[in-house]
């Protein structure tokens, strides 16, 4: 008897999938409950499980487009007892042939242990994809021989061995991209990515967006995580970094302007009286945004500890629907990639984001002196339709207060 394994509903919104890999192969057993393939949408990416132990029969081809409810693959039947069967039998044609110990021992080793032996886990088959390193190649560590995520963290890219300069100084590798040459690609545009496109032309074209800048002495700050960034470590397990400063001075900011935290419904405009901080965090598949729920009321510890979560959910691609809707401001950190100063483009239906740059020793006027301090200019884009230029400006001098002088935070003066 076969069952057919079809798309799940994944989301209100979501109509279609992306499948973007199979984890196991036509023809393999499987497991109840086995992880088979990974299904993206253009908000996360889903596992899809076995719903019954058998052989795995594929129907749709890595790269398809499906519609919720179409048919993944087909798991028959009987085929996964047949498993320890075979295991059994290839000790017996070792121990009859001597002379192929050898040859024979590292098939003896995968085929002795269970279907896991060898095979990535979701994190770490992405890891190694991105890597470009074959999963055979590398010895899992986890339950039954598993690769598991710091398994395939640990693997060492192939063309590092084959790459090393020659004694010339010649790279043996580098012939593959000849001068001169006017090679064209073309890859099929992701889920997410086409989403982010869609998203980023409807905002330009449908809201007001206005950008104002201004700049942040961040000496008190780098200070004061000099002074306490261990003891701030050694009890709360986090490091303290600037994202818990900034997304503290945004929530008391937001309390002041309102219309700042709030969106526009149709002819009503939405106030909220909490603050849902949208992160944005570049993730292997594109920008994505989980939420920090009621940031108002959180710690910088608590903010620190959430921010890290989310980041490495991004990371292995674990985000849920529940963790990147909503949200009523966003902050978006282009400093990390070097940028100095930049628009960034709201994230719809909000009304306004915060950019955050590079932070560069400048020369500054102090107290009638010249000083050189640590700098970093920000940025404020807002929907012009909502918020006028005395909210907006009045906003982003507040947020520069309160980051200037940390105490205030703690004081909430």
């Amino acid at each position: 008897m076969s069952i057919e394994i079809k798309v799940p509903p994944v989301g209100e919104s979501i109509t279609e999938v992306v499948l973007s890999r199979w984890v196991k192969n036509d023809g393999d057993a499987v497991e109840m409950d086995e992880v088979i393939a990974e299904l993206e949408s253009d908000k996360a990416t889903f596992e899809l499980t076995a719903e019954q132990a058998g052989t795995l029969k594929t129907v749709a081809a890595e790269g398809d487009t499906l519609a919720i409810g179409a048919v993944v693959c087909k798991i028959e039947e009987g085929g996964a007892p047949s498993q320890p069967k075979e295991s059994a039998a290839e000790p017996k044609q070792e121990a009859a042939s001597p002379k192929s110990d050898a040859s024979a021992a590292p098939v003896a080793e995968k085929s002795g242990e269970s279907y896991a032996t060898g095979t990535p886990s979701p994190a770490a088959g992405k890891i190694l994809a991105e890597k470009g390193v074959d999963p055979a190649s590398v010895k899992g560590t986890g339950v039954d021989g598993r690769i598991t995520k710091e398994d395939a963290q640990n693997a060492q890219k192939p063309q590092q061995k084959s790459t090393a300069p020659t004694a010339s100084g010649k790279n043996p590798a580098s012939p593959a991209a000849a001068p001169g040459s006017r090679n064209e690609r073309r890859e099929k545009m992701s889920p997410l990515r086409k989403t982010v496109a869609k998203r980023l032309v409807t905002v330009k074209n449908e809201t007001a967006m206005l950008t104002t800048f201004n700049e942040v002495n961040m000496k008190p700050i780098m200070d004061l995580r000099s002074k306490y960034k261990d003891q701030f470590k050694e009890k709360h397990g986090v490091g303290l970094g600037f994202m818990s400063f900034f997304t503290k001075a945004v929530c008391e900011a937001l309390k002041e302007f309102p219309a700042v935290n709030a969106r526009i419904e149709g002819e009503e405009v939405v106030y909220n009286d909490f603050a849902d901080i949208s992160i944005a965090v570049s993730a292997p598949k594109g920008l994505v945004v989980p939420v920090i729920r009621n940031a108002e009321s959180m710690s910088l510890a608590q903010i620190e500890k959430s921010v890290l979560e989310l980041a490495l959910k991004a990371r292995d691609s674990k985000l849920t629907i529940e963790e990147m809707s909503g949200g009523t401001f966003t902050i978006t950190n282009g400093g990390v990639f070097g940028s100095m100063m930049s628009t960034p483009i709201i994230n719809a239906p909000q009304s306004a984001i915060l950019g955050m740059h590079n932070i560069v020793e400048r020369p500054v006027a102090e107290k009638g002196e010249v000083v050189i301090r640590p700098m970093m200019y920000v940025a404020l884009s807002y929907d012009h339709r909502i918020i006028d230029g005395r909210e907006s400006v009045g906003f982003l001098v507040r947020v520069k207060q309160l980051l200037e002088d940390p105490a205030r935070l703690l004081l909430g003066v």
